[in-house]
């Protein structure tokens, strides 16, 4: 049965009004550049506590968190819930990684990186040359509202991401490294989370005494200066760049290592030139989705490691050559 007159035209002022309402809505959402704006922010400066499951190479595992950031410090508390029961205590960068099994504590110096999530995008990637970004569509995670974030590369040298960002505070609540075919080849998702309430000083406390444990000290890479290689690769993939050269001295060893990073801005590709040395491994290796490959190269050892597919460490570490 038809809508009386006065009836269809209040349906249509609504449906109107509902449209516009829409429209204003996606006018005044942030573009993909401000959520990663934001979201470099929040990982910066949010305080939170929950449980993280984090899957690589085919194997889950879930993990209690606590962090706690003050005036720019973190402190950290990350507690695997199976195997060994590791423990790893931060306070700024330094890092007790705690192995109750083995009654063992290693100190290690960490450089600002992330125990949860490897390197994140942000705004100043070169979005249209490499990569495409987009918002997809809204979703939840741990409960909470997000804002699906994908980028696509455009060639298989290089992983994808989809970022789920907490719809208020821009927080990563779940990241996925894409493969070429479409599989998440890494994730970490929260399933379940507080963000930004008061952590008390006992949850970022080691849970075990650690007093008569033995303790190592993991040496540090120690770099000694900036310097121009002759060393480049011959066939480089599309977008990539060096963006650093310098010498440093590899834990255990007194020998110089020439370090090379490249970058598409996203991606980072470290590759490392040494004198060959009788047992040095050849070939592939991968841990989740890390990749290396290393290869003879004349009377040196060459090996080309990063969050790439292999066929990148690959072509990278079999085409480095001597100018």
């Amino acid at each position: 049965m038809p809508l009386p007159q006065r009836q269809s035209a209040a349906a249509l002022i609504l449906l109107s009004g509902l449209l516009f309402a829409a429209g204003s809505v996606l006018a005044d959402s942030p573009d993909p550049a401000d959520w990663l704006n934001r979201m470099g922010a929040a990982v910066q400066s949010t305080s939170y506590e929950g449980t993280v499951i984090r899957i690589r190479g085919g194997e889950a595992e879930a993990l209690k968190v606590a962090h706690k950031v003050s005036e720019g410090f973190v402190q950290e508390k990350v507690v695997a819930q199976e195997g060994n029961g590791l423990e790893i205590i931060r306070n700024g960068n330094k890092v007790h990684c705690i192995l109750p099994d083995r009654k063992s504590v290693l100190v290690e110096e960490w450089d600002d990186q992330s125990t949860l999530f490897s390197a994140l995008p942000s705004s100043e990637i070169r979005f249209g040359n490499e990569y495409d970004v987009a918002i997809v569509r809204e979703d939840r995670v741990a409960g909470r509202e997000t804002q699906l974030l994908a980028i696509r590369p455009h060639d298989g040298y290089r992983y994808g991401y989809r970022i789920w960002l907490d719809t208020e505070t821009a927080f990563p609540l779940q990241t996925q490294l894409i493969a070429d075919d479409g599989t998440a080849v890494e994730q970490v998702k929260f399933a379940e989370i507080r963000l930004n309430q008061e952590i008390h000083a006992s949850a970022l406390e080691p849970s075990y005494s650690t007093e008569d444990y033995r303790w190592f000290n993991q040496p540090a890479r120690h770099v000694t200066r900036s310097v121009e290689t002759e060393w480049a690769s011959a066939d480089l993939p599309v977008g990539f760049r060096a963006i650093s050269m310098h010498e440093e001295k590899m834990p255990g060893s007194e020998a110089f290592v020439t370090h090379i990073l490249y970058s598409d801005g996203l991606a980072n590709v470290s590759v490392f030139v040494a004198e060959l040395a009788a047992g040095q491994s050849q070939g592939p290796s991968s841990v989740g989705g890390s990749n290396s490959y290393s290869a003879v190269i004349g009377d040196h050892h060459v090996t080309a490691v990063g969050e790439v597919p292999a066929m990148t460490v690959e072509q990278i570490a079999t085409t480095m050559r001597a100018r």
